[in-house]
C-alpha cells in the first residue's frame, strides 16, 4: 500500500467519478444512478437525493478531471480551491468498518462538497509524496478515462472498462495478421 486506505479509496472514487462523464453516454443519468455510485463507493452522510445534488456532483467532474491533466502547481491551486470552497476543517473520525481517518466536512455537508473535499485531501497526499505521475489517462487509443496507478512498479496503463483486454485482443489479432 502506497498511501493510507482512505486515501487510496478516495483516489479510486475520484477517478471513478471523473469516468462517469463519458462522451458515449452519461453514466450518472439520474438520481438512481447516483445512489448506486454512492453505495458502490461507500459514501456516508446525509443526502438530498434530488436533481440539484446530481447536478452539483456532475459539475465536480470536470474540475477533478483537470487534476489528471495539470502540472503540480495547477493541481495545488485546484485542491486549495476545493478545500476553501467547502470550508474544509479536517478532523479524525471513526465510523462503520473504518478505523480513524480524516473527514474534512461534516456529514450533513452537500454530497458534492464531501466528494470534492475527499478527492482534494487524497490529492494533498499525492502532491506531498511527489506522486502525481501516478495520475494518468487510459492508454487505449479511443478511451478518455482517467487512471490512478497504485501499483508498486507503476505499470498500470488501462482503466477498468475492459481497455486492457481490448488492447490485448487487438495486439493478438495484429500478430496473427502479420504471420499470414
Amino acid at each position: 500500500m502506497l498511501f493510507t486506505r482512505d486515501t487510496e479509496v478516495a483516489l479510486a472514487a475520484a477517478a471513478a467519478l471523473v469516468n462517469t462523464d463519458d462522451p458515449d453516454g452519461e453514466k450518472l443519468p439520474d438520481v438512481a444512478a447516483l445512489d448506486d455510485f454512492v453505495k458502490t463507493w461507500g459514501w456516508t452522510g446525509e443526502r438530498a437525493r434530488n436533481q440539484a445534488e446530481l447536478k452539483a456532483v456532475r459539475a465536480l467532474r470536470p474540475r477533478l478531471r483537470e487534476i489528471w491533466h495539470s502540472d503540480e502547481e495547477r493541481v495545488v491551486d485546484i485542491v486549495n480551491e476545493l478545500l476553501r470552497e467547502s470550508n474544509a476543517l479536517p478532523q479524525l473520525v471513526k465510523h462503520d468498518l473504518w478505523d480513524y481517518h480524516l473527514h474534512a466536512t461534516p456529514s450533513n455537508a452537500p454530497l458534492a462538497a464531501r466528494m470534492a473535499v475527499e478527492a482534494a485531501m487524497a490529492m494533498v497526499d499525492m502532491v506531498r509524496a511527489k506522486e502525481l505521475s501516478r495520475l494518468r489517462s487510459c492508454d487505449y487509443p479511443t478511451c478518455g478515462n482517467v487512471v490512478v496507478d497504485l501499483s508498486k512498479n507503476r505499470s498500470r496503463r488501462f482503466c477498468d472498462d475492459g481497455c486492457g483486454n481490448r488492447a490485448s485482443v487487438a495486439a493478438y489479432r495484429a500478430r496473427k495478421a502479420a504471420t499470414k
